[in-house]
């Protein structure tokens, strides 16, 4: 059968033909793809002709369109399932895609092309085109001298070894510390059904009896509210922190002393400055202190938090303890049961009248099921998206389960971008990971895999939505601090008063959830907050503190640095650990967030600014909706990012509301 990477797919909105895709498939079409796009660069500069907008930026940006679509292709399939045979190129996918990358930024000729360009003759996305284009090759060392330029490819080329070692590494040890229980007595405070779940993933991982507990991707379990047993717990907890201290934590040494030298060829301090030379964030200072600012009142509310825990326990409380008795203040203080909420919330429900009605009220689109494009797995659905006006948009891929060939974690990646220029569409995915459920029972979310799913909806949209001429700057190709804004505004309509009836309903009666539960769920929005933010925060210090060590700087012992820095910045990781300990923390090693974990909080306060503008504006309305989308979702980066939030807004965001909704205000 032929390589169906080596020609865009013939199927609607050129969805992959992922079944007749083999390991091989993907090698194969990136050699070729990167071959191909090295002849089109080489007819772009040795072109006799002086350079044009046409001849040379249009021409760049069309090239490269089969070793574009494999990467896109294999690196969507290898983040949700990952089979040996496909984790067994990874090396080689990421070197490819590393070596093209500098073939291209480090192209002197090329380079000097687009210097030549006539900037004042471009308007519009042609001249954002130009200017970020330019701005990518300069930050990528185009202007250097040869030698540096080798340094750095070398340099480029470590980097991306080590962080594909990093994910595998990272997705095994995730696997091989999930907890396993030999008898029933030891999850008692877990339901029927996750007991029953429990007992397939054990038969399942090859145990002949017994329970499994699978691990998520952050340092906290969410089976931590429940468990009763304390040992049960810290048997948990503890194998969570573990996670990476034989294998990955070297790895991450090495990176962020790598990230550092490479920094330096660049002309920059640290890892950092070279991330925020192309965010919004305007300096490495303002961040730091953004941070510091937030965490002194983040780790007093977690104090205040704490000592309330101790009362409901009866004594100090261990850090494997913190979320049952949390959940314990929940059920006697507010009347709140987590647990007994997942019957309300089924997965299909919440998609379907939570997420997907709520898109349909906001921005009129609707949603219809396509069981004639297979995906790379079973679990994988799909939906053609339509406008308002009947339109076909996009395509809308969920795969929502865990399985052991998924990384862990949610996120959205995009399969084909929102483009004019290349006649593309979007073919945007989804990727969360819940637990199945035992057979023939429903699937049921927790209330944080809820607002889980409406996040990264959100993230969809913003790809969705992309209506722009060019793919590099479609959809989520903005900023990595402001990325994760639209994400956040989507999860304000979660538990809305006008969302959250059509869905929380009981899954084997239909009977509605008690609106008093509803009122009572909003009461206790500021609880929790201080564990939450310091744990966050916590996570970004240490990001930071990895990725601002100056050049030359070589970490002997992860362990002590991590525990060092988070003691130095006013934590107590003993009790509250990072959302992510080094040694997992795919984010920043793996994936793309290095020295750019602050970015969650930066966006919130544009979020948080937003939801306001919601409440002000008379809330869930096509009005509104059409508002952000036009002015915000569909702009991508076709525009400043925050032109683009002043133009919705009417003004800069405002810290206030961010403040009030972490309780950090007047925080004691």
């Amino acid at each position: 059968m032929s390589n169906q990477l080596l020609s865009p797919s013939e199927n609607p909105y050129q969805w992959p033909e992922f079944q007749a895709l083999t390991a091989e498939d993907y090698v194969v079409a990136a050699r070729q793809g990167a071959a191909l796009q090295l002849e089109e660069l080489d007819a772009i500069t040795s072109n006799s002709e002086p350079a044009t907008f046409e001849n040379t930026l249009l021409a760049l940006e069309a090239s490269g369109q089969v070793l574009r679509r494999t990467l896109m292709t294999y690196f969507t399939v290898l983040s949700a399932h990952g089979t040996e045979d496909l984790r067994a190129i990874q090396s080689e996918m990421s070197s490819i895609m590393t070596r093209q990358q500098d073939a291209i930024h480090l192209n002197e000729t090329l380079f000097s092309r687009l210097q030549a360009l006539d900037l004042n003759a471009l308007e519009g996305e042609d001249a954002r085109l130009a200017d970020q284009t330019l701005r990518e090759f300069e930050l990528a060392g185009a202007a250097l001298g040869a030698e540096a330029k080798g340094k750095l490819s070398k340099l480029n080329e470590q980097i991306s070894e080590l962080s594909s070692r990093f994910s595998n590494l990272a997705l095994e040890n995730q696997n091989a510390h999930a907890v396993h229980f030999a008898d029933a007595v030891e999850l008692e405070g877990l339901g029927e059904a996750a007991i029953a779940s429990a007992a397939k993933a054990a038969l399942d991982a090859g145990y002949r009896d017994g329970f499994l507990l699978p691990l998520v991707s952050p340092s906290q379990q969410p089976v931590l509210s429940q468990l009763a047993r304390s040992d049960s717990r810290r048997k948990v907890h503890e194998a969570s922190l573990s996670r990476g201290l034989n294998s990955t934590l070297e790895l991450a040494a090495e990176m962020a002393s790598l990230r550092a030298e490479r920094a330096s060829v660049l002309g920059f301090s640290n890892h950092a400055e070279t991330v925020l030379a192309d965010a919004t964030a305007p300096s490495t200072a303002a961040v730091a202190e953004r941070l510091a600012e937030l965490s002194a009142p983040a780790v007093r509310n977690a104090n205040a938090e704490a000592a309330i825990l101790s009362e409901v326990a009866g004594g100090a409380i261990n850090a494997w303890d913190w979320r049952y008795y949390s959940e314990k203040v929940l059920q006697e203080k507010y009347s709140v049961d987590t647990s007994a909420l997942r019957e309300y919330f089924e997965l299909e429900r919440v998609l379907v009248h939570g997420v997907f009605a709520t898109a349909t009220r906001l921005y009129g689109i609707t949603f219809a099921e396509r069981f004639d494009l297979p995906g790379y797995h079973p679990d994988v659905r799909v939906w053609e998206v339509f406008d308002a006006d009947g339109s076909a948009l996009a395509l809308y891929a969920g795969d929502f389960l865990a399985r052991p060939t998924k990384k862990g974690g949610a996120w959205m990646t995009t399969l084909r971008d929102g483009a004019s220029f290349l006649d593309e569409r979007p073919i945007v995915t989804n990727t969360l990971n819940i637990a199945p459920a035992a057979d023939g029972e429903p699937v049921l979310l927790t209330l944080d895999e809820t607002h889980t799913l409406f996040h990264e909806f959100g993230h969809a949209l913003h790809g969705m939505f992309a209506n722009g001429k060019y793919a590099s700057l479609s959809g989520t190709s903005v900023p990595r601090d402001f990325v994760e804004f639209p994400s956040q505004v989507n999860e304000m309509w979660a538990l809305h008063e006008d969302v959250v009836g059509g869905y929380a309903k009981h899954y084997a009666t239909d009977e509605p959830l008690d609106p008093s539960v509803l009122d009572s769920l909003r009461a206790t929005e500021l609880w929790g907050q201080g564990f939450a933010t310091t744990e966050y925060l916590a996570a970004s210090v240490l990001d930071w503190a990895w990725h601002t060590i100056k050049p030359g700087t070589v970490i002997s012992d992860p362990e002590e640095f991590e525990q060092r820095v988070l003691a130095d910045a006013g934590f107590d990781p003993q009790m509250i650990a990072p959302r992510y300990r080094t040694g997992y923390f795919q984010h920043i090693f793996a994936n793309g967030y290095s020295a750019g974990y602050y970015s969650y909080i930066w966006s919130e306060v544009l979020d948080a600014d937003t939801v306001q503008w919601f409440a002000e504006n008379g809330g869930l309305m096509r009005e509104n909706g059409n508002r952000f989308r036009e002015e915000l979702l569909s702009r991508g980066n076709t525009r400043d990012p925050l032109k683009s939030y002043r133009l919705f807004r009417g003004r800069s965001a405002e810290v206030e509301p961010l403040l009030r909704r972490r309780g950090l205000v007047n925080a004691e």
